[in-house]
């Protein structure tokens, strides 16, 4: 995987968190930089926390499973991209306060991270260089969560769904690039 491809994919997977923030920021009203911080540290860290335990998980299993490697990061991909691109363009509005508790944050962590553990499990299958890649997967999700704090207390909604929409599509693009990769098309 090129430097490129894991930029991008380190946006994609950033968009949730970032959706998140925008939304904190919203709640918050007038920000500090803590606000910002707290929540790229919290995003950030389980972004980068998450595919390493998914390509853990992915090498115990790789062996097993090695000749359909491509079609499992590509179903794993589209499916998560395909949740993103689903909520961003579902009417309901989802509702998020200004806390930031310990306890609230941890469970947006996580919530926002989810789609990262699979992306770690197709990292395993794809040799990926782990470290580097979950450092710059956790830094970009760092500075696009602390951005969209900033960028909710100023714009307010109207980025969020384009946001967890571009982010849907890239997920789904990379999954069936690493498809016809795996085929011999590309």
């Amino acid at each position: 995987m090129s430097l490129w491809e894991l930029f991008i994919l380190a946006l994609g997977l950033s968009m949730d968190a970032f959706a998140v923030s925008i939304c904190k920021g919203l709640s918050l009203g007038k920000i500090r930089p803590k606000h910002m911080a707290v929540a790229g540290a919290w995003f950030g860290g389980f972004q980068a926390l998450m595919p390493l335990i998914g390509y853990f998980l992915g090498r115990f299993f790789a062996e097993l499973i090695t000749a359909y490697d491509h079609w499992i990061a590509f179903g794993l991909l589209a499916f998560i991209g395909g949740k993103m691109v689903w909520e961003a363009l579902d009417p309901k509005e989802e509702s998020v306060d200004g806390a930031m508790d310990m306890k609230t944050m941890f469970l947006l962590a996580v919530a926002t991270s989810i789609d990262a553990l699979a992306v770690g499990v197709t990292f395993a299958f794809l040799e990926v260089n782990i470290l580097p890649a979950v450092l710059f997967i956790g830094a970009t999700t760092f500075l696009c969560s602390a951005a969209g704090v900033k960028i909710g207390s100023v714009f307010g909604q109207r980025y969020k769904q384009k946001a967890e929409l571009a982010g849907g599509i890239v997920l789904v693009l990379i999954g069936l690039k690493i498809l016809l990769e795996g085929l011999g098309i590309l």
